[in-house]
């Protein structure tokens, strides 16, 4: 029962949290100005890594696919379309979005972790300013603005990692990879990925921070609460990417 108590106690915490958090601000140009900050943190330092992961992805996804498909009666060009699912579906979103939980998640809730511990933000609210919207909504909403972008940018260069593999090693021609890119293309499969990919952006950062604002002690507690937060965001978004399956795909 004191689990169960915790968790609930957790989750009521998180949604008071929440509410501070998308409060109106008190001067809309500076949470602007922070929103491009974040987006910049956020987004633009995790490009490079998405684009490495996205790249061999691809490129492993095509060979697997390649190595288990050597039938005269599977259509070569199945190869692509599995490629390009495989990408768009899952991948892309989900497990780019558990990759980034570990790199960005574990960022936002040290640093507001430490903020925490030092005191900085008891010195905020000294001064009359919301703290959780100051310092926790303009990541939010970067994180949601930007990581669509990063699951577009995923999904295109797993491809074109796929392909270049095809050309280098020959194990599939590329005019058949390139039919199956084309074979069957739902539009909406795109929309589905988008929004998973704004959903696991909004987990990330929220939950992340979360754990960074109610850090409490010392340093050792905040490398605790950073490992909890990775812990907690990636467990919610495996959870939320069955939910969201069964609602926008069944």
């Amino acid at each position: 029962m004191s689990i169960l108590r915790r968790f609930l106690e957790q989750i009521g915490l998180y949604f008071v949290l929440m509410g501070r958090v998308f409060s109106r601000p008190e001067k809309g140009r500076i949470y602007v100005r922070r929103v491009l900050m974040e987006m910049e943190s956020i987004g633009f330092n995790s490009i490079i890594i998405t684009a490495i992961i996205s790249a061999f992805m691809g490129a492993v996804v095509t060979l697997q696919m390649a190595i288990n498909l050597e039938s005269g009666f599977i259509p070569r060009m199945l190869i692509g379309y599995a490629t390009r699912e495989t990408m768009i579906l899952e991948f892309s979103s989900t497990v780019v979005a558990l990759i980034l939980a570990g790199k960005v998640g574990s960022s936002i809730a040290s640093e507001i972790g430490t903020m925490r511990i030092t005191e900085q933000i008891d010195a905020l609210e000294l001064m009359g300013v919301n703290s959780a919207s100051y310092l926790i909504g303009p990541k939010v909403v970067g994180a949601v603005l930007f990581f669509p972008f990063l699951c577009i940018m995923s999904i295109l260069i797993g491809v074109l990692g796929g392909y270049m593999i095809s050309i280098f090693t020959g194990i599939v021609m590329p005019g058949d990879f390139t039919e199956g890119l084309h074979y069957d293309f739902r539009p909406h499969s795109i929309v589905y990925a988008l929004v998973k990919t704004a959903v696991f952006a909004f987990i990330i950062t929220s939950v992340s921070a979360f754990y960074g604002y109610y850090a409490r002690g010392n340093s050792l507690e905040v490398a605790r609460s950073a490992t909890s937060a990775v812990v907690a965001s990636s467990i919610t978004i495996l959870l939320f990417n069955l939910i969201l399956t069964q609602w926008l795909l069944i």
